[in-house]
């Protein structure tokens, strides 16, 4: 069965401790039902508590964990995913995806293995990567004949990555954009956004959450904050007109990413 996603997802990254828990507790009381998660942040047993706590039935919640680089082995994979699921203290694990691929490396497609293991065993119901480029998509999928649901990628005004989201529609996989609204204020303050904002009567961080689900990808806004979480579920009811949505996306530049974290060559273990 193919994954069906909300249109909008809460990221948790760094949310820790107590207050972590309460934030997570919060988004899924707004009305929050994926909620983003990893293994390299540190947070996978608030996200469990609050899923465990928050007294919202767990099969109505999409809970999603990353594979870290240092655990590519083919044979670290399985036992990488049991731990995650008991330190949720779930029972399985929504959505589990490849964190990057390191590809000097070269060990993804075992990894990518690996998470075929561990769907088929049962302790995760979906598979998908994040930071993937095109060409390692088609190589896992071209050396297992299994395509990846959901690649979580850096996306926001600044680095739109137009061309990326065009292609995973072709290949009907569902881009989820990291870091949405990036971080700073360069995009929240840019004339083209607040103009936007302007003429709905809506927040900055809005209007870009609006254009994020406008062509197509399904943001990943991290906030503590319960006014700012509502907003940003509210944001995904605003429609933006054509011109709007072309005017933000102009903002974009090769050199747009916030870090130099490039999937060609970035390595995180």
């Amino acid at each position: 069965m193919t994954i069906s996603l909300p249109p909008i997802g809460l990221g948790t990254w760094p949310m820790r401790g107590r207050e972590g828990t309460a934030a997570v507790i919060s988004a899924i009381e707004k009305g929050y039902r994926l909620i983003d998660s990893a293994f390299n942040y540190e947070n996978e047993g608030v996200v469990g508590t609050a899923v465990r706590t928050c007294g919202v039935p767990r099969e109505e919640l999409i809970i999603t964990s990353k594979l870290p680089g240092r655990h590519h082995k083919q044979s670290h994979v399985v036992p990488t995913i049991e731990e995650t699921v008991a330190r949720m203290g779930l029972d399985y694990i929504d959505l589990y995806l490849i964190h990057w691929p390191n590809p000097s490396q070269g060990l993804y497609v075992d990894a990518w293995k690996g998470m075929i293991e561990a769907k088929e065993a049962g302790i995760v119901k979906h598979i998908g990567v994040s930071n993937f480029l095109p060409d390692h998509i088609e190589k896992i999928e071209a050396e297992t004949g299994v395509r990846p649901e959901v690649n979580q990628i850096e996306l926001h005004p600044m680095f739109p990555q137009l061309g990326q989201l065009q292609w995973h529609e072709e290949k009907g996989i569902i881009v989820e954009g990291w870091s949405p609204l990036r971080r700073g204020n360069e995009a929240t303050s840019a004339p083209a956004v607040t103009e936007v904002a302007a003429a709905h009567g809506i927040t900055p961080a809005q209007a870009i959450l609006a254009w994020h689900r406008a062509i197509g990808s399904l943001p990943l806004p991290k906030s503590s904050d319960p006014v700012r979480q509502s907003e940003n579920l509210a944001a995904m009811e605003i429609e933006l007109t054509d011109d709007e949505v072309a005017s933000i996306s102009a903002l974009g530049r090769p050199d747009g990413r916030q870090a130099d974290q490039n999937p060609e060559y970035y390595e995180e273990m």
